[in-house]
């Protein structure tokens, strides 16, 4: 199937990363993923983004629609034809999004659920929760940005400083995410101002990170919150990947 090159501007973009247990992080992968390791774990995360002025790549801005989107995510690599590639692998896509939630899987990657979500934001507070119609899915996410940077790295484990993050996220491009049959779908995320600040986060909670069945305690630990904004950004589509 065709998909067409996508344009869009990242309005915000929070991106909630935990560090886990290696083990555990693999027994969410389809093959031929892999978790990618960091410091010795593997990273998961949320990214809870507002896209604005989405549309055909050829199309004009007042075409476009706005959405809120969340992706929860696992960094992951894969064995490529030239050696080993790295980018995420989402098993779960949540927008308000109805168009989002009806082309899923055909025009953009994956299936995409409806959720509500309700989002306050002010000059040093951002606050985010959303819960999925079908109850499944529930996040609930509250973050500082008093001057606008924060020391919001100082208690990582997975990364030095805010460039070593921002190069692992930005080499991690390529998303590929689940469907309802035996492939994946990929796209991969091409911007020209990629910027990243980080920020304190006051209290995350997730109903997929936070559930014992899933991750039994302290395999998943929150490790830290970063910040992007205002990036216009191009959606490719990649070559579907088989999955087992």
């Amino acid at each position: 199937m065709i998909r067409p090159n996508v344009a869009s501007t990242v309005e915000r973009r929070l991106l909630v990363n935990y560090r886990l247990d290696p083990g555990v992080a693999a027994h969410h992968l389809p093959a031929p993923l892999r978790p990618q390791l960091i410091r010795g774990h593997a990273v998961g995360g949320i990214c809870l983004i507002r896209l604005g002025d989405v549309r055909p790549a050829w199309s004009p801005v007042r075409a476009g629609l706005h959405s809120e989107n969340a992706a929860h995510r696992f960094a992951v690599e894969w064995d490529g034809p030239l050696g080993v590639e790295t980018g995420v692998y989402i098993p779960r896509r949540d927008t308000t999004s109805r168009l989002s939630t009806l082309v899923g899987g055909r025009l953009f990657p994956g299936v995409h659920h409806r959720a509500d979500f309700d989002v306050h934001e002010t000059a040093d507070r951002l606050d985010i929760a959303y819960t999925s119609r079908d109850g499944t899915t529930r996040v609930r996410a509250a973050v500082t940005y008093p001057d606008g940077r924060t020391d919001g790295l100082s208690g990582s484990r997975l990364f030095a400083d805010l460039a070593e993050a921002s190069a692992f996220f930005r080499n991690g491009s390529k998303g590929y995410s689940a469907t309802r049959r035996r492939h994946l779908d990929g796209m991969t995320l091409d911007t020209d101002a990629w910027h990243m600040d980080t920020c304190r986060p006051l209290s995350i909670t997730s109903s997929f990170f936070d559930d014992p069945d899933r991750f039994p305690p302290g395999s998943a630990v929150l490790d830290s919150t970063l910040l992007m904004r205002g990036l216009p950004a191009r959606w490719q589509p990649l070559p579907a990947m088989d999955a087992a």
